[in-house]
């Protein structure tokens, strides 16, 4: 087998038709065989029943496994155990594979003798952005564009998201698996099940292993965003969650801290509460809206500092 497509889906059994529609219409995969492996990470709606449907209506190879343990780094990991391609991959449920897409990922990754590899992700046309969100936020909603030319990434500045990223499988050997102690838990509508991170420890992994990736511009999908995603509130707390897990996991030792904070941080997040307030003032709350994000982002390093200082204290 050459590769395996991974979709890990949580109660979203009305996405599949549409993605696992758009994979079985691949082009320039003739002499490439392939299959698609749904992982259903503890799903209470008809995915199991959806996804056995389609592998009969459908003229592709699916397969269906279950992973009982909530998170979605359980779910990658449940598939790539389960995988039986030389090369596998993982697209989000909610995202729209282009025609060419895995033929292009695929041959990303066989002509570079590749570790990894990953492509565009942009957002899907029928999306309606609100005015607030500016394009350097759109990252936020999975998009990734670093223009139309392949090159090799580093791993720590450049990298691919989760929504279209592939692996040979020796990385597995070189690293292991993901962290399930990071990303995203159930539906990622709760503040605490909004997290990401998960790829970004993943790539600095492989390249701290000298692992070799690259950006196949070819491969491009499409996200289509929920409405959820939409709202201030989720971009508020995925960038304040993210503060959280990155002072929870800092492995940095501060001499001068205060309830567990280093000191410095108190002045960081009192300039950037000015900072705020001055666009606030002077050009209204939706232009504001991106420092008000960083401010965030600044208070949940300090939830996530105190975390770490009183859970060491017992």
């Amino acid at each position: 087998m050459d590769f395996t497509v991974i979709i890990c889906t949580y109660n979203r059994a009305n996405n599949l038709s549409t993605c696992l529609g758009e994979l079985s219409r691949q082009l320039g995969v003739g002499d490439m065989k392939w299959e698609v492996l749904v992982v259903d990470n503890n799903s209470a709606d008809k995915t199991r029943e959806t996804v056995t449907r389609l592998a009969e209506e459908l003229p592709i190879t699916i397969r269906y496994t279950f992973e009982s343990q909530q998170g979605l780094n359980y779910a990658r990991n449940r598939g790539a155990q389960e995988s039986h391609g030389d090369y596998f991959c993982y697209v989000d449920d909610d995202i729209r594979v282009a025609p060419q897409w895995l033929a292009a990922l695929f041959q990303a990754l066989k002509s570079n003798d590749a570790d990894a590899a990953g492509g565009r992700i942009h957002l899907d046309d029928s999306i309606i952005l609100p005015r607030w969100i500016k394009p350097e936020m759109y990252g936020f909603l999975g998009y990734q564009d670093f223009g139309e030319s392949p090159f090799q990434m580093d791993g720590i500045s450049k990298y691919p998201f989760g929504g279209n990223m592939a692996f040979h499988r020796r990385v597995i050997d070189k690293i292991g698996l993901f962290n399930p102690l990071l990303g995203r838990k159930g539906s990622g509508q709760k503040r605490a099940e909004l997290f990401k991170g998960a790829e970004t420890d993943y790539f600095h992994r492989l390249a701290a292993a000298d692992g070799r990736i690259f950006y196949a511009p070819a491969a491009i999908v499409y996200h289509q965003v929920m409405p959820f995603q939409l709202r201030k509130r989720y971009f508020r707390t995925i960038h304040y969650n993210a503060g959280v897990q990155k002072a929870y996991h800092d492995p940095q030792t501060y001499r001068r801290r205060l309830f567990g904070i280093p000191l410095f941080l108190f002045a960081h997040t009192a300039r950037n509460i000015a900072r705020y307030l001055g666009q606030l003032f002077m050009r209204g709350p939706d232009w504001a809206f991106r420092q008000q994000m960083t401010v965030g982002h600044f208070l949940g390093m300090m939830r996530g500092y105190m975390k770490r200082a009183h859970e060491n204290s017992r």
